[in-house]
């Protein structure tokens, strides 16, 4: 028997732009968007006894989550950053791994899906609370669900990865239909529309369906319009299903499997050539370090929306009874402390990207190694932002006294208590 080893972790084990710091984002086509001010973002590197408690973490984890490479950044505005590529690109290889290097982003693609969503409230085109089923007549199982109920995890909707990772993970080149997904999604409901909080992919999928049937437009293309160009995000995509290789066909990823209760370490899947189809407008968007970093940045302060639509991101509820108060869920993110953020596995990457919307401090984390699953790229992210948030300011900048309600040893601590294949 075939078992995956569990991905997601959403608990204790969880969790600036470059440059000038006033940018104007504007929608490709039709009227400008709002036009906003980030922090500016200090130049230079960060203290060398912060790089150092970095790299220190970072090989950690990709010790713990047995990944050959990393790509970490760490921005804090009001200090200096730090963006590097760690290890190598595949094992036994000899390929350094280089930070502006595309990977795949997992579930961090949930929040872009959701910017459509809420460009195109802006625009007049939908309204949170329209129904589904009136933009998808002919898909079965949406009574009741709302676009609002997609981005704040109130679907309903089961989940269609515990039925086809294995599949995916084996046949990473096999391309899925959106319908596909929703279909094995809905056929594992959880509640009712509104209920309770269910964060499922397939609602993320349903959206993306959504969206295409309400604009006429493929989601690459809406992605383009309303997230990547604005953002400035030019080495961002959502790839053909059918164009399975990376940008940086060097860099490799992996995830193993466990056979009759025993994980095979010594033989896991190489998942460089993955279809996009099997996270499709849930976790299927290629991106780089530097363009999450960015996104991060404009979701978190709402620069890409109105300010009334931006409002909704900011209200947040419980994501279950047994998590921190702390824990909370927004609109297509999560919220831990002051800092918003997603974390993400697809077949041989887990992701994480964390971003405080007023001082600016974010965290974008990438390993090539899926097996230990995305709880352990959030934990890292976490202990980063503690690092990170304690940095004293640069010269002429004063420090924005971040006060995180976790630290760097719980998440260390958390990262070993998920570590595989030691």
């Amino acid at each position: 028997m075939v078992e995956k080893l569990r991905h997601g972790r959403r608990g204790l084990s969880i969790l600036a732009l470059a440059g000038a710091g006033l940018l104007a984002l504007t929608g490709c086509t039709g009227d400008p968007g709002p036009t906003v001010t980030l922090p500016a973002q200090a130049d230079g590197e960060l203290p060398a006894e912060t790089g150092k408690q970095i790299d220190d973490a970072v090989a950690n984890a990709m010790a713990m989550a047995a990944a050959p490479g990393a790509i970490v950044g760490v921005w804090a505005p009001w200090a200096g950053s730090s963006l590097k590529g760690y290890g190598v690109t595949e094992i036994d290889g000899k390929t350094e791994v280089e930070p502006d290097m595309a990977f795949r982003i997992g579930q961090n693609t949930q929040p872009m899906t959701c910017s459509v969503l809420l460009a195109l409230v802006d625009k007049g085109k939908v309204s949170l609370n329209d129904k589904v089923a009136d933009y998808l007549p002919g898909t079965v199982g949406l009574t009741g669900i709302t676009f609002s109920n997609l981005c704040t995890g109130t679907s309903g909707l089961g989940g269609y990865r515990g039925n086809l990772d294995n599949i995916f993970i084996q046949n990473p080149e096999r391309i899925w239909s959106p319908n596909e997904l929703y279909n094995d999604g809905m056929a594992t409901k959880a509640a009712d529309p509104g209920d309770t909080f269910s964060p499922a992919d397939t609602g993320y999928v349903l959206l993306g369906m959504a969206l295409e049937a309400a604009t006429g437009k493929q989601m690459n293309e809406l992605y383009n319009e309303y997230v990547f160009t604005p953002v400035g995000m030019d080495r961002s995509t959502l790839p053909s299903p059918a164009k399975t290789e990376l940008p940086d066909s060097s860099l490799h990823a992996y995830e193993a499997l466990k056979v009759d209760g025993k994980l095979q370490c010594d033989a896991p899947f190489d998942e460089s050539k993955l279809s996009s189809s099997l996270g499709y407008t849930s976790a299927g968007v290629v991106s780089t370090a530097a363009d999450v970093h960015a996104f991060s940045q404009a979701f978190a302060t709402g620069a890409l929306f109105k300010k009334g639509t931006a409002d909704v991101q900011k209200q947040t509820r419980p994501i279950g009874d047994k998590a921190e108060s702390w824990q909370q869920y927004g609109f297509g993110t999560y919220h831990y402390g002051p800092l918003y953020g997603q974390a993400g596995d697809v077949p041989g990457f887990i992701t994480a990207s964390l971003s405080d919307p007023s001082s600016g401090l974010t965290i974008v984390v990438m390993l090539n190694n899926s097996t230990a699953g995305s709880g352990l790229a959030l934990d890292l992210a976490m202990q980063l932002a503690s690092y990170a948030s304690k940095v004293p300011a640069a010269k002429g900048n004063t420090a924005p006294g971040l006060d995180l309600p976790w630290s760097a040893g719980q998440m260390q601590d958390a990262i070993g208590k998920l570590a595989v294949c030691q």
